[in-house]
């Protein structure tokens, strides 16, 4: 779903694209680690008392599980729960 406006989204764009390289790549981080505590928080509330190396396995089954066929997830999963 997408209620923007075409006009405020350009708008939102050219403000967007005045900033820096590094300054867009700095907001693109800090995004990316709320999103990744958000996430940590949830899965530690559903599971509280989950060993390091399985909320390592939780954090990669929820951030990249589609990105990688069966065998590659497989063999990931298992070197996360190995460290």
């Amino acid at each position: 779903m997408n209620d923007t406006t075409p006009e405020v989204t350009e708008r939102y764009r050219t403000l967007l694209m005045r900033r820096s390289g590094s300054d867009r790549l700095r907001m693109a981080y800090e995004m990316f680690d709320c999103a990744r505590q958000v996430m940590i928080a949830r899965i530690k509330a559903v599971h509280p008392d989950l060993p390091a190396n399985e909320l390592r396995v939780k954090i990669f089954e929820c951030t990249y599980v589609r990105d990688f066929e069966p065998r590659e997830r497989a063999r990931i999963i298992a070197r996360l729960r190995s460290r």
